[in-house]
């Protein structure tokens, strides 16, 4: 047998209020195998457990994907919500991510659920995003029963990429805490207040535009502990004890995390992709370090060309405005052929070959045919040629193609660490700047900040309206919800509706204040997989501004896009202030020159013959993160604005460059 198959009925239990150790009661449900009677099958399963901030019961994302999916093949499922959440207990201790709790909550529900009667002893945990994160967390206590994860979409830092990046704040946290304010406990019976989440979700474009925040003026504080979380995330840009506590800082705590067999699932468009990406690697590492005589690898790792959420669900070959081709589906029906061979292999000790794959699974992204695409039935089609985007509903989507490939390790040691320098005039190539080089210099406007055109975010939702005559208590709030910004890649040109842009909609490389650098047209195709830094040596006129950057495939000109496809690929930034690190705030002297460093997500990337790599350095990217005043004030408590000067310097004394790993064909 090599597979478990549907041989079960389902009976469940709700609402198990299961103790802590500390007395708080978690509310769970448990679904088991069950005989055509509806009883409960005899006999001892593996367990699948689930914990999440959101809705333990939700039919989708749950029943449908979890419990429909794994108790029918021999396996109970656990679905609890956390302290303080959904009909748990524990009002007033939930705090988004920095739970204090979490981690001892974890271990004592595992610990439960392989002391039951119907249990075999072996418990494994799924989740995605706030789901991955507790079960990383829980992996830290080491509950003796853990005994296999699946990690989907999860970031191991709350400071590095989930709230903070690079000592700015990433915005998308503030669109996360409406979500986790609506169905927050202390609002059940204040229906005013909850209207007032509402009202802020649905405006959230708007708030953005009123930063700095001030405590008692946002939506958030109708719930006190989220509040105070927002403005951890608003004004804490120095790495402190808060950051470090274990529920949102994990990745130093890697030594104590169990050892055993782990999957680490995501996309290359996903915010975290660098986080489990270096947690995979850090436990590879270490299991070569100590062996295991029960398997051959104690890690796995996927990544895919989605964003936060297309590979889970219905699933997609396109994000934003790229299709990734045939290959790129995934969807629940793959997604759990792949869970269950997992925990088969592991839960129940099926011999399904699954210790001799490859550790690494990485989907190449690149290759395709450049054509315009259209969606059809949520499907890419061949665009009408002849006919622009602009007479059609929906905008074209670009065929970039791309395949899967098996890696033994993280990041691959064939990849050469490439520097590609930037030189005056625009360019970018291997060779060395000479001594000459004239600078780049732009203005920096804090009021006329650079749109963020489509990008890595994920809970950055804006509340649709409900149209006049429906309840909106019959909508869902997810059903009401979308992106401020596009979740994914998109071309490079100002449009109507999104934050930020202007008439008349330009490209971004055409802003005054975005600095290109770009190859020539390839003349051979050139893969780059793996993490990425971008060196700049830099000076400005104020004590404190931003610096950003982003790698982009640039298509030849054709008919859908005259100026050729500008497809980014990853980008990142970097507040002045912490140059020297995020232990300390060291501010900038005026005229003075630096050189620091920009952290850009991993990626994996065939630029095609013919195509341009281009690297954009800016000072702004709204709404992905807040806008630097530039007045070296402290953060988040800002009370004006000002203009910099902004410089990047070319020379040899001074060589700024970016550092691509290429893989050799």
């Amino acid at each position: 047998m090599t597979a478990s198959t549907p041989s079960f009925l389902t009976t469940a239990t709700y609402n198990i209020m299961v103790p802590m150790r500390d007395g708080v009661r978690l509310a769970t449900d448990v679904y088991r195998p069950a005989l055509p009677d509806g009883s409960p099958a005899p006999g001892k399963f593996p367990v699948i457990l689930g914990r999440t901030s959101y809705n333990k019961s939700d039919p989708v994302i749950w029943i449908g994907a979890v419990a429909n999916f794994f108790v029918p093949r021999g396996y109970v499922v656990i679905l609890q919500d956390l302290r303080g959440r959904g009909l748990s207990e524990g009002t007033g201790q939930y705090y988004h991510t920095a739970n204090v709790n979490e981690g001892r909550d974890g271990y004592d529900t595992v610990e439960w659920a392989a002391s039951q009667p119907w249990s075999s002893g072996r418990v494994g945990m799924v989740g995605s995003s706030h789901g991955g994160i507790v079960q990383n967390v829980a992996a830290l206590e080491r509950p003796p029963h853990l005994s296999a994860l699946w990690v989907d979409v999860a970031p191991t830092s709350a400071f590095d990429w989930e709230a903070r990046q690079g000592g700015a704040m990433a915005l998308h946290m503030f669109g996360a805490l409406f979500l986790h304010g609506w169905d927050a406990h202390e609002l059940r019976d204040d229906t005013v207040a909850r209207r007032r989440i509402e009202e802020g979700a649905e405006n959230l474009r708007d708030w953005l535009l009123k930063m700095p925040f001030k405590p008692g003026q946002t939506p958030i504080a109708s719930v006190p502990h989220l509040e105070e979380v927002l403005f951890h995330y608003q004004n804490e840009g120095v790495f402190n004890d808060w950051w470090r506590m274990e529920a949102m800082y994990q990745k130093e705590s890697f030594d104590k995390y169990a050892d055993i067999p782990a999957v680490f699932s995501g996309g290359w468009y996903d915010p975290f992709v660098e986080e489990y990406a270096s947690q995979f690697a850090y436990l590879q590492a270490r299991h070569a370090l100590t062996g295991s005589a029960r398997r051959k690898s104690a890690a796995r790792l996927i990544i895919g060309p989605w964003n936060h959420v297309a590979m889970r669900g219905r699933g997609a070959s396109n994000v934003g405005e790229v299709d990734f081709g045939p290959d790129a589906y995934w969807g629940d029906v793959v997604y759990n052929d792949l869970r269950l061979r997992w925990f088969d292999r592991w839960l129940k000790d099926l011999d399904n070959g699954v210790d001799d794959e490859p550790a690494v699974r990485l989907f190449v992204m690149g290759g395709g045919s450049g054509a315009a695409l259209r969606l059809s039935k949520g499907r890419p089609v061949p665009a009408v040629s002849g006919v622009s985007s602009a007479s059609l509903s929906d905008a074209a989507i670009v065929d970039h193609g791309g395949r899967w490939r098996a890696e033994k390790e993280w990041p691959l040691a064939r990849a050469v660490a490439t520097p590609f320098h930037l030189h005056s005039g625009g360019g970018l190539s291997t060779e060395k700047p000479g001594k000459s080089g004239v600078p780049a210099v732009w203005t920096h406007d804090p009021d006329n900040p650079v749109p963020s055109i489509g990008a890595n975010v994920t809970g950055m939702y804006e509340w649709v309206r409900v149209p006049e005559g429906l309840n909106a208590a019959y909508i869902p709030a997810r059903a009401r919800m979308r992106s401020v910004i596009p979740d994914g890649p998109m071309h490079q040109r100002e449009r109507p509706g999104m934050v930020a842009c202007k008439m008349p909609y330009r490209l971004l490389s055409e802003r005054q204040d975005v600095i290109v650098f770009q190859t020539l047209p390839l003349d051979r195709d050139i893969e780059v997989t793996g993490p990425l830094e971008v060196r700049l040596w830099v000076s400005s006129s104020a004590r404190d501004t931003d610096f950003t950057a982003k790698l982009l495939d640039i298509y030849p000109p054709s008919e859908e896009w005259p100026e050729g496809f500008h497809l980014p690929l990853c980008d990142s930034i970097l507040r002045a202030r912490f140059r020297e690190g995020f232990d300390h705030e060291a501010f900038m002297e005026p005229g003075s020159s630096y050189e620091i460093k920009v952290v850009l997500p991993p990626v994996s990337n065939v630029f095609k013959f013919g195509h341009r790599i281009r690297l954009d350095i800016a000072s702004s990217n709204f709404p992905r993160f807040d806008v630097n005043p530039n007045t070296g004030e402290p953060l988040g408590r800002h009370t004006h604005t000002m203009k910099a000067r902004n410089t990047v310097y070319l020379d040899a004394g001074r060589p700024s460059r970016i550092i691509l790993p290429i893989v050799q064909a």
